[in-house]
Protein backbone atom coordinates (compact mmCIF):
# COMPACT_ATOMS: atom_id res chain seq x y z
CA UNK A 1 0.00 0.00 0.00
CA UNK A 2 0.64 3.30 -1.21
CA UNK A 3 2.07 5.99 1.90
CA UNK A 4 -1.07 8.54 1.19
CA UNK A 5 -3.42 5.31 1.10
CA UNK A 6 -2.18 4.52 4.33
CA UNK A 7 -2.66 8.35 5.32
CA UNK A 8 -6.61 8.39 4.03
CA UNK A 9 -7.08 5.07 5.44
CA UNK A 10 -6.18 6.28 9.12
CA UNK A 11 -7.70 9.46 8.30
CA UNK A 12 -11.10 7.71 7.50
CA UNK A 13 -11.43 6.12 10.87
CA UNK A 14 -11.83 9.97 12.98
CA UNK A 15 -15.18 10.14 11.97
CA UNK A 16 -17.03 6.79 12.78
CA UNK A 17 -15.10 6.81 15.94
CA UNK A 18 -15.75 10.62 16.60
CA UNK A 19 -19.40 9.57 16.47
CA UNK A 20 -19.48 6.45 18.70
CA UNK A 21 -17.44 8.51 21.16
CA UNK A 22 -20.50 11.46 20.84
CA UNK A 23 -23.69 8.80 21.06
CA UNK A 24 -21.44 7.00 24.40
CA UNK A 25 -21.10 10.74 26.27
CA UNK A 26 -24.63 12.11 25.27
CA UNK A 27 -26.37 8.87 26.58
CA UNK A 28 -24.11 8.67 29.86
CA UNK A 29 -24.52 12.12 30.67
CA UNK A 30 -27.93 12.11 30.62
CA UNK A 31 -28.72 9.07 32.80
CA UNK A 32 -26.08 11.03 35.16
CA UNK A 33 -27.95 11.38 38.68
CA UNK A 34 -29.34 14.91 39.42
CA UNK A 35 -31.48 17.44 37.52
CA UNK A 36 -29.18 20.30 35.94
CA UNK A 37 -32.79 22.60 35.41
CA UNK A 38 -33.07 22.20 39.33
CA UNK A 39 -29.26 22.85 40.01
CA UNK A 40 -29.10 26.19 37.39
CA UNK A 41 -32.60 28.15 38.45
CA UNK A 42 -31.69 27.27 42.02
CA UNK A 43 -34.38 26.05 45.00
CA UNK A 44 -36.61 29.32 44.89
CA UNK A 45 -37.66 28.57 41.12
CA UNK A 46 -41.21 27.99 40.39
CA UNK A 47 -42.44 24.95 38.43
CA UNK A 48 -43.20 27.15 35.47
CA UNK A 49 -39.81 28.34 35.49
CA UNK A 50 -38.34 24.81 35.40
CA UNK A 51 -40.90 23.80 32.81
CA UNK A 52 -40.33 26.64 30.07
CA UNK A 53 -36.45 26.17 30.78
CA UNK A 54 -36.47 22.28 30.85
CA UNK A 55 -38.50 22.82 27.02
CA UNK A 56 -36.07 25.40 25.72
CA UNK A 57 -33.14 23.11 26.49
CA UNK A 58 -35.30 20.20 25.13
CA UNK A 59 -34.98 18.09 27.87
CA UNK A 60 -38.24 17.85 27.67
CA UNK A 61 -38.55 15.46 24.65
CA UNK A 62 -37.17 11.44 24.17
CA UNK A 63 -33.88 10.87 24.27
CA UNK A 64 -33.26 9.67 20.76
CA UNK A 65 -34.87 13.24 19.86
CA UNK A 66 -32.71 15.41 21.96
CA UNK A 67 -29.91 13.35 20.60
CA UNK A 68 -30.69 14.11 16.76
CA UNK A 69 -31.50 17.57 17.86
CA UNK A 70 -27.48 17.75 18.92
CA UNK A 71 -26.18 16.09 16.33
CA UNK A 72 -27.70 18.55 14.30
CA UNK A 73 -26.41 21.20 16.03
CA UNK A 74 -22.68 19.27 16.39
CA UNK A 75 -22.62 19.62 12.57
CA UNK A 76 -23.19 23.18 12.73
CA UNK A 77 -20.82 24.07 15.11
CA UNK A 78 -23.37 24.50 17.79
CA UNK A 79 -22.67 22.60 21.10
CA UNK A 80 -25.95 24.14 23.10
CA UNK A 81 -25.69 26.68 25.65
CA UNK A 82 -24.31 26.12 29.46
CA UNK A 83 -26.75 26.20 32.41
CA UNK A 84 -23.80 27.05 34.35
CA UNK A 85 -21.96 30.21 33.14
CA UNK A 86 -25.45 30.64 30.50
CA UNK A 87 -22.97 31.03 27.61
CA UNK A 88 -22.52 29.01 24.22
CA UNK A 89 -20.73 26.01 24.92
CA UNK A 90 -18.64 27.03 21.56
CA UNK A 91 -17.63 30.08 23.33
CA UNK A 92 -16.66 28.89 26.36
CA UNK A 93 -14.86 26.10 24.82
CA UNK A 94 -13.17 29.45 22.49
CA UNK A 95 -11.66 30.88 25.81
CA UNK A 96 -10.67 28.04 27.94
CA UNK A 97 -9.54 25.32 25.25
CA UNK A 98 -6.11 27.38 24.07
CA UNK A 99 -4.98 27.38 27.82
CA UNK A 100 -4.72 23.93 27.83
CA UNK A 101 -3.42 23.31 24.47
CA UNK A 102 -0.74 25.51 24.71
CA UNK A 103 0.31 24.35 28.40
CA UNK A 104 -0.27 20.46 26.95
CA UNK A 105 1.87 20.88 23.97
CA UNK A 106 4.42 22.99 26.21
CA UNK A 107 4.68 19.98 28.35
CA UNK A 108 4.75 17.11 25.23
CA UNK A 109 7.38 19.46 23.46
CA UNK A 110 9.39 20.05 26.89
CA UNK A 111 9.45 16.24 27.78
CA UNK A 112 10.28 14.91 24.24
CA UNK A 113 13.24 17.42 23.64
CA UNK A 114 14.78 16.53 26.51
CA UNK A 115 13.57 12.51 27.88
CA UNK A 116 14.50 11.32 24.27
CA UNK A 117 18.14 12.65 24.12
CA UNK A 118 18.66 11.51 27.91
CA UNK A 119 17.18 8.12 26.89
CA UNK A 120 19.63 7.82 23.64
CA UNK A 121 22.67 9.69 25.99
CA UNK A 122 22.37 6.91 28.45
CA UNK A 123 21.92 3.99 26.05
CA UNK A 124 25.05 5.39 24.06
CA UNK A 125 26.98 5.80 27.30
CA UNK A 126 25.87 2.42 29.34
CA UNK A 127 27.26 1.54 32.73
CA UNK A 128 29.00 5.16 33.15
CA UNK A 129 28.45 8.02 35.28
CA UNK A 130 26.06 9.43 32.61
CA UNK A 131 23.56 6.28 32.61
CA UNK A 132 23.71 6.30 36.93
CA UNK A 133 22.89 9.68 36.93
CA UNK A 134 19.68 9.55 34.26
CA UNK A 135 18.24 6.48 35.27
CA UNK A 136 18.60 7.68 39.14
CA UNK A 137 16.77 11.16 38.42
CA UNK A 138 14.06 8.92 36.34
CA UNK A 139 12.72 7.69 39.20
CA UNK A 140 12.17 10.48 40.96
CA UNK A 141 10.60 11.89 38.07
CA UNK A 142 8.28 9.17 37.28
CA UNK A 143 7.41 8.41 41.33
CA UNK A 144 7.10 12.16 42.38
CA UNK A 145 2.87 13.62 42.15
CA UNK A 146 2.42 16.30 39.81
CA UNK A 147 0.67 18.30 41.95
CA UNK A 148 3.41 17.99 44.85
CA UNK A 149 5.97 18.97 42.21
CA UNK A 150 3.85 22.11 41.45
CA UNK A 151 3.62 22.88 45.15
CA UNK A 152 7.67 22.65 45.90
CA UNK A 153 8.02 24.77 42.39
CA UNK A 154 5.93 27.85 43.45
CA UNK A 155 7.06 27.49 47.18
CA UNK A 156 10.85 27.44 46.36
CA UNK A 157 11.29 29.25 43.13
CA UNK A 158 8.16 31.38 42.97
CA UNK A 159 7.26 32.36 46.35
CA UNK A 160 10.79 32.47 48.03
CA UNK A 161 12.89 33.05 44.99
CA UNK A 162 10.31 35.09 43.32
CA UNK A 163 12.29 33.73 39.62
CA UNK A 164 8.77 33.09 38.40
CA UNK A 165 4.64 33.92 38.51
CA UNK A 166 2.99 32.38 41.26
CA UNK A 167 0.03 31.76 39.48
CA UNK A 168 -1.66 32.55 36.37
CA UNK A 169 -1.08 32.78 32.70
CA UNK A 170 -0.03 36.01 31.84
CA UNK A 171 0.44 39.85 33.47
CA UNK A 172 -0.05 41.21 30.41
CA UNK A 173 -1.39 39.32 27.58
CA UNK A 174 -0.54 39.95 23.50
CA UNK A 175 -3.00 40.79 21.55
CA UNK A 176 -5.51 37.55 20.85
CA UNK A 177 -4.84 35.87 17.46
CA UNK A 178 -4.81 32.35 18.29
CA UNK A 179 -5.42 31.92 21.84
CA UNK A 180 -1.84 30.98 22.23
CA UNK A 181 -0.53 34.02 24.30
CA UNK A 182 3.44 32.69 23.27
CA UNK A 183 2.26 32.74 19.71
CA UNK A 184 0.27 35.63 19.44
CA UNK A 185 3.37 36.98 20.86
CA UNK A 186 5.66 35.81 17.87
CA UNK A 187 3.40 37.13 15.87
CA UNK A 188 2.99 40.13 16.79
CA UNK A 189 6.49 40.99 17.51
CA UNK A 190 5.71 41.44 21.04
CA UNK A 191 8.87 40.67 23.04
CA UNK A 192 7.68 41.94 26.67
CA UNK A 193 4.82 39.68 25.95
CA UNK A 194 6.62 36.49 25.16
CA UNK A 195 8.78 37.23 28.04
CA UNK A 196 6.37 37.07 30.40
CA UNK A 197 4.08 33.99 28.79
CA UNK A 198 7.16 31.94 28.76
CA UNK A 199 7.83 32.96 32.20
CA UNK A 200 4.20 32.01 33.83
CA UNK A 201 4.27 29.00 31.41
CA UNK A 202 7.41 27.91 32.66
CA UNK A 203 6.55 25.81 35.88
CA UNK A 204 3.35 24.80 34.95
CA UNK A 205 4.39 23.07 31.74
CA UNK A 206 7.99 21.51 33.83
CA UNK A 207 5.45 20.17 36.62
CA UNK A 208 3.06 18.68 33.78
CA UNK A 209 5.98 17.53 32.19
CA UNK A 210 8.24 15.64 34.37
CA UNK A 211 7.01 12.27 34.67
CA UNK A 212 6.69 12.18 31.07
CA UNK A 213 9.88 13.26 30.41
CA UNK A 214 11.29 10.49 33.06
CA UNK A 215 9.18 7.82 31.17
CA UNK A 216 10.57 8.57 27.47
CA UNK A 217 14.10 8.74 28.80
CA UNK A 218 13.61 5.20 30.32
CA UNK A 219 11.81 3.77 27.65
CA UNK A 220 14.65 5.67 24.86
CA UNK A 221 17.21 3.64 26.95
CA UNK A 222 15.67 0.75 26.95
CA UNK A 223 14.95 0.32 23.07
CA UNK A 224 17.89 1.98 22.05
CA UNK A 225 20.44 -0.42 24.10
CA UNK A 226 18.05 -3.32 22.02
CA UNK A 227 18.92 -1.81 19.07
CA UNK A 228 22.74 -1.41 19.56
CA UNK A 229 22.92 -5.17 20.10
CA UNK A 230 21.43 -6.08 17.07
CA UNK A 231 23.69 -7.77 13.75
CA UNK A 232 23.43 -4.64 11.65
CA UNK A 233 24.36 -2.27 14.38
CA UNK A 234 27.32 -4.32 15.08
CA UNK A 235 28.31 -4.96 11.41
CA UNK A 236 28.11 -1.28 10.96
CA UNK A 237 30.43 -0.78 13.84
CA UNK A 238 33.09 -3.27 12.93
CA UNK A 239 33.30 -1.12 9.52
CA UNK A 240 34.74 1.41 11.61
CA UNK A 241 31.26 3.60 11.20
CA UNK A 242 31.67 7.16 13.77
CA UNK A 243 29.18 7.12 16.70
CA UNK A 244 27.41 9.78 15.90
CA UNK A 245 26.04 7.94 12.51
CA UNK A 246 25.59 4.73 14.19
CA UNK A 247 23.75 6.57 16.63
CA UNK A 248 21.68 8.94 15.26
CA UNK A 249 21.26 7.63 11.84
CA UNK A 250 20.86 3.81 11.92
CA UNK A 251 20.04 3.13 16.30
CA UNK A 252 17.55 6.15 15.99
CA UNK A 253 15.35 5.20 13.42
CA UNK A 254 15.41 1.62 14.53
CA UNK A 255 14.40 2.80 17.82
CA UNK A 256 11.61 4.92 17.41
CA UNK A 257 8.71 3.04 17.26
CA UNK A 258 8.33 2.03 20.76
CA UNK A 259 9.53 5.69 21.88
CA UNK A 260 6.61 6.80 19.24
CA UNK A 261 3.75 4.80 20.97
CA UNK A 262 4.84 5.70 24.40
CA UNK A 263 4.50 9.13 22.90
CA UNK A 264 1.37 8.92 21.91
CA UNK A 265 0.26 7.15 25.13
CA UNK A 266 1.42 9.98 27.43
CA UNK A 267 -0.42 12.26 25.20
CA UNK A 268 -3.72 11.05 27.19
CA UNK A 269 -1.72 10.94 30.63
CA UNK A 270 -1.06 15.00 29.81
CA UNK A 271 -4.74 15.65 29.56
CA UNK A 272 -5.91 13.60 32.16
CA UNK A 273 -3.14 15.40 34.69
CA UNK A 274 -3.69 18.80 33.54
CA UNK A 275 -6.80 19.36 35.63
CA UNK A 276 -4.34 19.49 38.64
CA UNK A 277 -2.24 21.38 37.36
CA UNK A 278 -4.84 24.04 36.19
CA UNK A 279 -5.94 23.95 39.59
CA UNK A 280 -2.70 24.56 41.20
CA UNK A 281 -1.34 26.71 39.20
CA UNK A 282 -4.76 28.71 38.68
CA UNK A 283 -4.20 28.20 35.22
CA UNK A 284 -7.75 28.90 33.50
CA UNK A 285 -8.20 25.84 30.79
CA UNK A 286 -10.50 23.45 29.60
CA UNK A 287 -10.00 20.79 32.22
CA UNK A 288 -10.81 22.87 35.41
CA UNK A 289 -13.66 24.46 32.98
CA UNK A 290 -15.00 20.70 32.52
CA UNK A 291 -14.64 19.25 35.67
CA UNK A 292 -17.03 22.26 37.25
CA UNK A 293 -19.46 21.44 34.23
CA UNK A 294 -19.64 17.59 35.58
CA UNK A 295 -19.98 18.79 39.16
CA UNK A 296 -22.87 21.46 38.16
CA UNK A 297 -24.46 18.88 35.82
CA UNK A 298 -23.85 21.14 32.67
CA UNK A 299 -24.52 18.34 29.99
CA UNK A 300 -23.99 20.62 27.23
CA UNK A 301 -20.66 21.63 28.00
CA UNK A 302 -19.72 17.96 29.40
CA UNK A 303 -20.22 16.41 25.94
CA UNK A 304 -18.69 19.58 24.37
CA UNK A 305 -15.21 19.29 26.04
CA UNK A 306 -15.06 15.70 25.78
CA UNK A 307 -15.83 15.52 22.24
CA UNK A 308 -12.89 18.24 22.00
CA UNK A 309 -10.45 16.00 23.94
CA UNK A 310 -11.66 12.83 22.22
CA UNK A 311 -10.99 15.01 19.05
CA UNK A 312 -7.28 15.72 20.18
CA UNK A 313 -6.33 12.30 21.15
CA UNK A 314 -7.83 11.20 17.67
CA UNK A 315 -6.01 13.45 15.97
CA UNK A 316 -2.84 12.59 18.65
CA UNK A 317 -3.27 8.83 17.30
CA UNK A 318 -3.33 10.10 13.54
CA UNK A 319 0.31 11.84 13.92
CA UNK A 320 1.49 8.79 15.57
CA UNK A 321 0.63 6.49 12.77
CA UNK A 322 2.20 9.46 10.14
CA UNK A 323 5.32 8.67 12.37
CA UNK A 324 5.00 4.87 12.17
CA UNK A 325 4.73 4.70 8.63
CA UNK A 326 7.69 7.36 7.98
CA UNK A 327 9.81 4.74 10.53
CA UNK A 328 8.75 1.82 9.66
CA UNK A 329 7.07 1.25 6.19
CA UNK A 330 5.75 -2.39 6.76
CA UNK A 331 2.69 -0.62 9.29
CA UNK A 332 1.21 0.38 6.01
CA UNK A 333 1.04 -3.44 5.15
CA UNK A 334 -1.52 -4.15 8.15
Amino acid sequence: MSYSGFLVRRFAQIVPTLLGLLVLIFFVSRVMPGDPVRLALGPEATRDQIDTYRAKLGLDRPLPAQFGRYLAGVVQGDFGESIRTYRDVRLDLRDFLPATVELVLAALLLAVVVGVPLGILSAAHRHTWIDDLTRLLAVPGVALPRFWVGILLQVGLAYRLGLFPLVGRASRPPRALTGLHVVDALLTGNGAALGDALLHLALPAFTLALPTLAQLARITRASMIDVFRRPFILVHRAYGLPPGRLIWHYGLRNGLTSVLTLIGMTYGALIENAFLVEVVFSWPGISAYGAAAVLAKDFNAVVGVTLVIGLSFVLANFLVDVGYGLVDPRVRQH
